[in-house]
């Protein structure tokens, strides 16, 4: 399968929802309201979802769409787009750049291309499970083979406190330095080589679905808790190169 029309075209939503999103970074003024799950949401968000929606029902009619803010239009259609505006609106609305847009293709229900996209640094890192480039250029996952050498890296300190996520504990004990750069921007870091390690307990369909192309794109392993697929059946995602992965699920199940 061809997949560069459809990668020119996640280009051109990335960049013309990052064009959108950018003027609400960092305003004063900005009005968060609280969804129903008390999760925020802003009219970043939402307006950006309704501009690549609306861009993917022009281009594409027959395609799906699974969206965070505006759930899904033809889910049992060959081709579904699945649409985070804004990854990480707490950061979003802090000023904070550790945010970005998510963007997935799936075709027959698995990832084939995704993309993360930092609008404020003006980072594009796409992935089709083989490759992965930032900003055009090809990128790696680290090469660091132990734990102890590695950064570890996650998004809510309190969610990963509970008792359920203990291994993350022995984890983190292990690790050379560990630090909440996390939501899509972790995964950023650890495909590009800048970090090791990312996990993250509690993910939902669209926060997963364009990390696993972009991920394994760029030589590294996705996975849930205890080693296997994280899409569509899992909330908690791992990522880390290959050498690292087994350690990692190891240390998280010990």
């Amino acid at each position: 399968m061809n997949l560069d029309p459809f990668r020119a075209f996640m280009i051109e939503l990335a960049t013309q929802s990052g064009d959108f999103i950018r003027p609400f970074f960092g305003r004063p003024d900005l009005r968060v309201d609280l969804k129903s799950d008390r999760s925020p949401v802003t009219a970043a968000d939402t307006g950006a979802e309704e501009l690549m929606r609306g861009m993917i029902g022009k281009r594409y009619p027959d395609h799906g769409i699974l969206g965070e803010e505006r759930g899904s239009e033809n889910p049992d259609a060959e081709f579904v787009w699945v649409l985070d505006p804004i990854d990480g609106t707490r950061s979003f609305t802090a000023a904070v750049p550790l945010f970005g847009t998510l963007i997935a293709l799936l075709h027959e229900g698995q990832p084939v291309l995704g993309c993360i996209h930092q609008p404020i640094l003006r980072q594009l890192l796409v992935g089709d499970n083989t490759t992965a480039t930032l900003n055009g250029q090809p990128v790696r996952t680290s090469s660091t083979r132990r734990i102890e050498d590695a950064t570890l890296l996650t998004s809510d300190p309190v969610t990963i406190a509970r008792p359920e996520f203990q291994g993350y504990g022995s984890l983190m004990a292990r690790a050379k330095l560990a630090r909440t750069w996390g939501d899509c921007y972790g995964h950023l870091l650890v495909a590009t080589g800048w970090a090791e390690v990312i996990y993250d307990p509690v993910m939902n369909l669209w926060d997963i679905a364009a990390l696993v192309p972009v991920i394994r794109g760029a030589g590294g392993v996705i996975s849930d808790a205890d080693g296997a697929s994280p899409y569509p059946a899992t909330s908690t995602v791992s990522a880390a190169n290959r050498e690292l992965h087994r350690l990692v699920i190891e240390a998280l199940n010990a």
